[in-house]
């Protein structure tokens, strides 16, 4: 038996047979073409191309239903491959010219591609030839009719790979992926994400993987120790059938009666509720025991479509939000278009730096036409008054009084049409960038309430772009300046008597939930299968606690020793807190 480390990605136990993906190797022929044969090898170019297209859109969709239009927007660079007119006439020219066959041209000028944007100073460029393997394989598998090795996965499998990109995810039949192990990333790479979204135990940064397994190898994924085994002994693997059956039935255990309430061990109560992004998660709110909706993003009703949606369409989306919350509240945020979210080509300002661009309170005060049209469905979708309204990425309390100004205005509109709505419709503020953050007190005295974003939080205060993976470890939930910024805003939202949430990752990582707890945060948002977790943690501790630990917590200089030390009192206090955090 072979034991292999890795990071554990997405918690949970695996066991099955290891089965390779993205390994293919084409064996591109050279061939003579005729003169009379030119026109057809160019067809068959164009088709192979169109059809690729086709199957990229389709991808596209899917990854925006199962894991969200962040991971779906890698297809944009895909597909903006496939329409590179440098590239599709150099492969024309290479057939008329060399008069060789469509998949050699085809294969040569890849590879030069590939070359030149390695060479380029620009770093956006450089990673985009990342793109261009999984872009130029696609092609090829259509242009030699051959079939990818995912498409042979009949059987429950563990998933072997390099790397595991969002397209080789979308493509996986998930009803047989037992497990993913990969060489290369960390706890924020597109693998682990789209594990945890998955609820698939993921083991990445294995490093020698794809060298000490071979294909059709009995595996065993152990994300609570953050190993692989290889061909461990009948005896072994008997131990861990009844672990994971233990690991069942004590997930299950997480789950709190229905109209139970989050209640610290010392009486003090908390909200756990949900973020949603698609309509199709509506109904996961209730399953997983969610205290209403913290984050009901509306991208989706504007994005992948050629017009814009109507009033009615979005106050029948937004009515049934509230109506499933019942008694909780439903946190809409107004659409957040921009950074790596734009409604069409058309819409997509060439900037050099679109997260610090046209994007969130930005759009909508640049685009009151669209922004209205938003604020009157909201208004009107808020007669069950459990509605409330939160601004993105507002950087200073201008901004905040433009957009209530706009929705004063939409009001008005509303009582002369004497449509109902819910007069006292609380108004809060995302704090996502630094500027809000250092000026917290100002922005209280005009907000309801503030959530914490956190991802883009740390994003702007650390100056990283997690999506990087060359510097995505520098993405820090523990860094000093996240938690005094976080510690800050707190503090001052209750001093100015308003309740602050947070919806970002950091809200359902169980070591930082229970420090946030001591910080005050009166209300944890989260993917709604994180959501009995986390209530289950907070349950069995006690709010005094964590005041003490988390008031020692601000005291340590990196989040390593920081987590350790969090680790370590936790244990101390709930038995199970291995289980719960491996798991999630």
């Amino acid at each position: 038996m072979i034991k292999l480390k890795g990071i554990s990605a997405s918690g949970g136990i695996a066991i099955g047979k290891a089965h390779f993906i993205g390994k293919e190797e084409f064996s591109i022929p050279k061939r003579d073409v005729p003169y009379s044969d030119i026109s057809l090898e160019i067809y068959k170019l164009e088709e192979a191309l169109i059809n690729t297209r086709k199957e990229l859109i389709n991808l596209q969709e899917k990854v925006a239903q199962e894991l969200g239009l962040t991971h779906a927007k890698i297809f944009e660079a895909h597909l903006l491959v496939l329409e590179d007119r440098v590239l599709i006439e150099n492969i024309i020219e290479q057939i008329k010219v060399k008069r060789v066959n469509v998949e050699y041209a085809f294969s040569e000028s890849i590879k030069r591609y590939k070359e030149a944007l390695l060479k380029l100073n620009d770093e956006y460029l450089r990673e985009r030839a990342i793109d261009i393997d999984d872009i130029a394989k696609r092609v090829l598998r259509k242009l030699l009719k051959v079939s990818s090795n995912i498409s042979e996965i009949k059987e429950k499998v563990i998933i072997v790979a390099h790397d595991l990109s969002p397209s080789l995810a979308a493509s996986l039949p998930k009803e047989n992926i037992l497990g993913i192990v990969t060489d290369i990333g960390g706890i924020t790479s597109h693998t682990a994400i789209i594990a945890r979204s998955l609820k698939i135990p993921a083991l990445v940064g294995v490093e020698t993987a794809t060298k000490e397994i071979k294909p059709s190898d009995m595996l065993i994924i152990d994300t609570l120790e953050g190993v692989v085994l290889v061909n461990p002994s009948e005896k072994i693997i008997k131990e861990y059938e009844a672990k994971l059956k233990d690991y069942i039935e004590k997930t299950l255990s997480f789950y709190i009666p229905k109209f139970a309430k989050t209640i610290t061990k010392d009486k003090k109560e908390f909200i756990i509720s949900a973020n949603i992004e698609f309509p199709e998660e509506l109904e996961l709110v209730e399953k997983y025991r969610a205290e209403g909706i913290g984050l009901y993003r509306t991208e989706y009703l504007f994005l992948g479509r050629k017009d814009l949606p109507s009033e009615d369409e979005q106050y029948k989306a937004y009515f049934l939000a509230s109506k499933i919350a019942k008694e909780h509240s439903v946190v809409i945020r107004t659409i957040d278009i921009g950074g790596d979210k734009f409604l069409d080509q058309k819409d997509t300002p060439n900037e050099m730096r679109p997260f610090l661009g046209w994007r969130g309170i930005r759009f909508c005060l640049s685009r009151t036409d669209i922004f209205k049209i938003q604020l009157r469905a909201i208004l009107r979708a808020s007669c069950n008054l459990n509605i409330k309204i939160m601004f993105p990425m507002i950087s200073g309390v201008e901004e905040l009084r433009a957009a209530k100004k706009i929705l004063e205005e939409c009001k008005e509109e509303l009582r002369k049409e004497n449509k109902k709505f819910d007069e006292n419709i609380p108004v809060g503020t995302m704090i996502e960038v630094p500027s809000a953050a250092l000026t917290a007190d100002i922005l209280a005295k005009e907000s309801d309430f503030f959530s914490i974003g956190t991802n883009d939080l740390i994003q702007y205060s650390l100056a990283v772009d997690r999506a990087n993976e060359k510097v995505a470890y520098l993405f820090d939930f523990g860094h000093p300046a996240v938690l005094r910024l976080i510690k800050n805003v707190i503090d001052i939202a209750h001093q100015n008597h308003i309740w602050v949430g947070m919806c970002g990752e950091m809200a359902g990582e169980p070591i930082y939930s229970f420090l946030l707890l001591g910080f005050g945060l009166d209300e944890f948002s989260m993917p709604p299968p994180r959501v009995p977790q986390i209530r289950h943690l907070i349950r069995n501790i006690s709010f005094k606690d964590a005041q003490q630990i988390s008031e020692e917590a601000l005291k340590y200089s990196n989040s390593k020793d920081l987590e350790l030390y969090l680790k370590t009192e936790i244990r101390k206090r709930i038995k199970e807190f291995d289980l719960i955090s491996a798991f999630l």
